[in-house]
């Protein structure tokens, strides 16, 4: 029965994804489309508010949940249609939902395998995923250089439990979320996608990001030191 519903998943995302590309849909997930349609995005939002941000957050999460490309222009489009606080509200629990279903396809058709087959190879991940998980993936949340959708698929195949996942990601994702949306109510000003992230900016996200895991381990390096002198 399990096998049987892992087929059906896998050829529904195949489906969806195929269709995505067959159908060239990502036309429409660039910044040059989104600046010329802006307006007419616009005036629907403010014609029926509730329907556009139905329509936009079944959007973003199926896209999320597919790992397609588009998520950065979404969150522009989210910026530039419900401002900086709505806008930053709506893209963090669309983005966390999506990626967390695709935490859990990639935990349903893959994981079970991939545990079998490799595991003596994974048997000290686990163990680190199941005592410091939370703050790896926080710390992978806030690194841009690390792609938002090979981290979900990748948490999939661990032990991490689904809400840890689910709100260490929107906790981890708010900072860059926030500086998205942003840029996307200065949709206008913007040339290129490149420009929204500055070198400075990148590196402070780094740094942010490493801070957790170097303070986890000071502390445990202390406590440890303590431990020896009072023995």
């Amino acid at each position: 029965m399990k096998n049987s519903m892992k087929l059906v998943v896998a050829a529904l995302m195949v489906a969806l994804f195929s269709g995505f590309f067959y159908f060239d849909l990502g036309r429409f997930l660039n910044l040059e489309f989104l600046k010329e349609q802006k307006d007419l995005f616009l005036g629907f939002y403010q014609r029926s508010p509730v329907t556009t941000l139905a329509v936009y957050s079944t959007v973003y999460i199926l896209s999320t949940a597919l790992s397609l490309p588009g998520a950065t222009v979404l969150t522009l489009l989210g910026g530039a249609l419900f401002g900086l606080v709505t806008g930053t509200l709506v893209v963090s629990f669309t983005s966390t939902i999506g990626a967390t279903l695709a935490f859990l396809v990639s935990r349903f058709l893959l994981r079970d395998w991939v545990q079998s087959k490799f595991s003596k190879h994974l048997a000290k991940i686990n163990q680190g995923v199941e005592q410091e998980g939370a703050f790896y993936l926080f710390s992978l949340r806030l690194i841009p250089a690390f792609p938002f959708f090979i981290i979900n698929l990748v948490m999939g195949l661990t032990p991490m439990k689904t809400m840890t996942f689910f709100f260490v990601s929107q906790i981890g994702m708010l900072a860059g979320t926030m500086v998205y949306v942003n840029a996307g109510t200065q949709l206008a000003q913007l040339d290129s996608l490149k420009g929204i992230l500055s070198p400075s900016l990148i590196l402070s996200f780094c740094l942010l990001g490493l801070f957790p895991l170097i303070a986890k381990k000071v502390m445990g390096f202390l406590q440890k030191k303590r431990g020896g002198k009072h023995g």
